[in-house]
C-alpha cells in the first residue's frame, strides 16, 4: 500500500518540477515563433522553428515515460511538434497545481505536527492555557477533510495528466477509427479462415479416425454373417463390438475436441478440470476468477489452454504444465488473463497453425495473445481477454 501511495507522490512531484522547467520552455518557444512568424521573408510562417519542435518533441517522450513509469500510462502515441506544444501548454498548469498541492500537505503535515507536540510534548500551550478537548477535535476534524480534500486533488491532477497526454499525445479520432476498421476487417478474414481450419481439422478427424473404424466395423460385421461356424461368427462379433467401441471413443473425443460440454454447463472452471485430467502430462490449474465470464471470452480461454496443454505434451517434451487463469479490473472493464508454462525445449513458432489460429481468436475478442519460448524452454502462452 505504501509503495502504491508514494509511486504516484513522486510522479506528481517529479511532474511539478518538469512543469517549471516546460513553463520556461514554453516561454521560450513563444519568443522564437513569434520572431520566425514574423520574418517577411520566411517561405513557411506556420511551421514551428527546428529548436522549438527538438525541444517540445523531447519533453513530450519525457513526459510520456514519467507517466508510464509512475502512472501507468502506456496508450499508443501518434504527434508531431505542434501537438507536443498542444500538450505542453495543456500539462504546464496541471503540473504546477499538482506542486501546489503537494506544498500545501507538507505545509499541513508540519502544522499537525507542530500543533501536536506543543499539545502533547513540550507543554508550550498558548497563552499557558492547555487547548480545550472540543478545540482539539475540531482541529483534528477540519485537518481530516482538508486532506481529504488534497488527495482528492491529487487524485484529479493524476486523472487530468492522463487525459491532457491522450488528448494531445494520442492518435487522432479519424487515424482511430481508420486503426479499428483495418483491425475488424483483418479480424474478420482470419476468424474466416480460423474456421475454415477448424473445418478441416474435423475432417481429417473424422476421416483419419472414426471412418476408418467404422469401415473396420461393417467388415467384421459383414465376416460374421458370412461365417459358417459358430465360434468364429461369435469371435468375429465380439471383435465387432470391440471395434464399436473405439469407434464411439473416438467419436466422443471429436465432439470434446469440437466443444466441450462442460462449458456450457459448469463453466470455464470444469472444463480446464476436463483438459488436465485428459492430459498426458501433469496439469496444474490455478484458478482466481470467482464468477462466470461471458460465453464468447471463456470459450477463447478454454481453446487456448486446451491448444497450448496438446502442443506441451506432443512437441515440448515437457514434464508438466501449469495453467493459471485470472480476473483484473483495468480501465476498459473486467479482463480475465491465461497464462500456460511448461517445462519442455522451447522453440515454438508463434506463427504455426494452431497458435496462429488461437490469437485469431482472440483478436476477435479484441484481446491481447502472447507467445514466448525460447530455445531450451520455458514456453509460455498468454492471452488477455476483456469482459466488455
Amino acid at each position: 500500500m505504501s509503495r502504491r501511495l508514494l509511486k504516484p507522490a513522486a510522479g506528481l512531484l517529479l511532474g511539478a518540477a518538469s512543469a517549471a522547467v516546460e513553463l520556461v520552455l514554453l516561454g521560450v518557444a513563444a519568443l522564437f515563433m513569434a520572431f520566425a512568424f514574423a520574418l517577411p521573408f520566411s517561405k513557411d510562417r506556420r511551421k514551428v522553428p527546428g529548436a522549438v519542435a527538438s525541444a517540445a518533441m523531447a519533453a513530450a517522450r519525457l513526459e510520456r515515460r514519467r507517466l508510464a513509469a509512475f502512472h501507468g500510462y502506456r496508450e499508443a502515441a501518434e504527434y508531431g511538434p505542434p501537438r507536443a506544444l498542444a500538450y505542453l501548454a495543456q500539462r504546464v498548469p496541471v503540473g504546477l497545481l499538482g506542486g501546489v498541492i503537494m506544498i500545501l500537505i507538507a505545509y499541513g503535515a508540519a502544522m499537525t505536527a507542530g500543533l501536536a507536540a506543543s499539545w502533547w510534548i513540550t507543554g508550550d500551550y498558548l497563552d499557558g492555557i492547555p487547548p480545550e478537548p472540543w478545540i482539539v477535535a475540531y482541529t483534528g476534524i477540519f485537518g481530516a477533510v482538508l486532506l481529504f480534500v488534497a488527495v482528492q486533488g491529487l487524485v484529479g491532477v493524476v486523472a487530468l495528466e492522463r487525459k491532457a497526454a491522450r488528448r494531445c499525445l494520442g492518435p487522432s479520432p479519424l487515424a482511430e477509427y481508420e486503426r479499428r476498421i483495418a483491425e475488424l476487417s483483418v479480424s474478420r478474414a482470419e476468424v474466416v479462415d480460423a474456421v475454415d481450419g477448424e473445418r478441416r481439422r474435423i475432417e481429417r478427424d473424422l476421416h483419419d479416425g472414426v471412418q476408418q473404424r467404422l469401415v473396420a466395423l461393417g467388415m467384421l460385421i459383414g465376416r460374421a454373417r458370412r461365417a459358417g461356424d459358430g465360434e468364429r461368427g461369435r469371435e468375429l462379433l465380439r471383435q465387432a463390438h470391440e471395434e464399436s467401441q473405439r469407434a464411439l471413443a473416438d467419436l466422443r473425443e471429436v465432439a470434446w475436441r469440437v466443444y466441450p460440454a462442460a462449458l456450457d454447463g459448469e463453466g470455464l472452471r470444469a472444463a480446464l478440470e476436463t483438459v488436465a485430467e485428459r492430459s498426458a502430462l501433469p496439469v496444474a490449474i490455478e484458478y482466481g476468477p470467482a464468477g462466470r465470464a461471458p460465453h464468447a471470452v471463456e470459450t477463447a480461454a478454454y481453446f487456448v489452454v486446451c491448444e497450448a496443454v496438446t502442443n506441451a505434451a506432443k512437441h515440448s517434451g515437457a514434464t508438466r504444465v501449469a495453467v493459471r487463469v485470472t480476473e483484473d479490473e483495468g480501465e476498459d472493464g473486467r479482463m480475465i488473463g491465461v497464462r500456460i508454462e511448461d517445462d519442455g525445449g522451447g522453440g515454438a513458432d508463434p506463427a504455426g497453425g494452431g497458435l496462429a489460429g488461437l490469437a485469431r481468436r482472440v483478436a476477435a475478442l479484441d484481446g491481447a495473445f502472447r507467445v514466448d519460448s525460447p530455445p531450451g524452454g520455458p514456453t509460455v502462452v498468454a492471452a488477455e481477454l476483456p469482459c466488455a
